[in-house]
């Protein structure tokens, strides 16, 4: 994995950017000073259980456009990101708090993710595609097409233990020139399953309009976030034919008015820790629901959070991608593996 360490260590000079920025918009924002953190709100007496009474929200970056797509890279002690209009990767390292550009042009990237060998896995609006980064920085496309057609916009994307990656196709990244280049869909807006082995793509699900989603803990269901109602819902399916389709559709969780779920991630006792808020600030932050869909805790934020990863070195570490800046909270839990 030396390998993958020297690639992934590697920083854009564009950095010095981005962190002379950083001091006059960390001032716009104070973390709390006394603990327990009243960001960090019980809705369920089960969620105390999570809640390190000696922890508090932390910003580590900010001046972003629009921040997605959190990884974590535990050989670099690194956290990356997308901040998709703003055309670039970003890097967070954690023993030093340096902000730096990994990579732009991203070709406006989105969702991120690790596939079980350590390579970085990426969803790309522009190009519409889904790509590899190999150890020694070289970019492999996965696939751009399906029965000859473009992809839409990849959103978000996981991996499953056999190396398969599963990942969304919306239209969002085609709807204007914003996050990534206005065009027409040619493609149902599915959900993929791709064995990177044989290249193969199928559809696992096509009947909604999908953005995050994301394993149980024993990956015998999959959450899928679905943007086509209003508000949105999050469904869960079975996996099944030795884990290659998805069966039996159900809501899962419906948000309120107001409380609209994006990017989401599973913790080892298979709870939903999921970005949230969009049109009302009192529910701007992680809203963390229970195996059972029930909500029981609240992370509040200034700004409406995208999408989230577990890292540092435990996995106890909650990454938040808000709108324009990155958050971070230990938490009394850890993420599954391949989201």
């Amino acid at each position: 994995m030396q390998s993958t360490r020297r690639t992934f260590m590697t920083a854009s000079a564009a950095a010095l950017a981005a962190a002379a920025a950083a001091p006059r918009a960390f001032a716009q924002w104070r973390m709390n000073d006394r603990y327990p953190d009243p960001a960090v709100e019980l809705l369920d007496p089960s969620f105390g259980k999570y809640r390190l009474a000696l922890a508090s929200v932390e910003r580590i970056a900010t001046g972003m456009r629009w921040c997605e797509g959190p990884v974590w890279f535990g050989d670099g002690r690194s956290l990356f990101w997308s901040d998709i209009p703003n055309n670039r990767i970003m890097r967070w390292q954690e023993e030093t708090g340096a902000v730096s550009v990994f990579r732009q042009p991203s070709n406006n990237a989105n969702g991120n993710t690790r596939d079980r060998q350590g390579r970085l896995i990426t969803c790309e609006h522009d190009t519409r595609r889904v790509t590899r980064t190999e150890y020694d920085g070289t970019i492999t496309v996965l696939i751009d097409k399906f029965d000859g057609k473009p992809l839409n916009s990849p959103n978000d994307v996981v991996v499953k233990s056999d190396d398969t990656i599963w990942f969304s196709d919306p239209p969002f990244g085609i709807l204007g020139n914003y996050e990534g280049t206005m065009a027409t869909p040619e493609l149902p807006t599915n959900v993929y399953r791709l064995d990177p082995k044989t290249g193969r793509a199928t559809v696992v699900v096509g009947d909604l309009r999908p953005n995050g989603l994301a394993f149980s803990p024993d990956e015998s269901r999959m959450y899928i976030v679905d943007a086509s109602v209003t508000p949105r819902v999050i469904r869960v399916y079975d996996v099944t034919d030795n884990g290659t389709k998805l069966s039996n559709p159900r809501p899962f969780i419906a948000a309120e008015p107001g409380g609209t779920p994006d990017g989401f991630r599973v913790d080892i006792d298979g709870n939903l820790w999921c970005g949230w808020g969009m049109g009302n600030e009192k529910q701007d932050g992680v809203k963390v629901f229970d195996p059972t869909g029930k909500p029981i805790g609240f992370i509040a934020l200034p700004e409406r959070c995208a999408n989230v990863c577990f890292g540092g070195v435990k996995r106890n570490r909650l990454f938040m991608a808000a709108s324009h800046s990155v958050y971070s909270l230990y938490v009394n839990t850890q993420g599954v593996r391949g989201g």
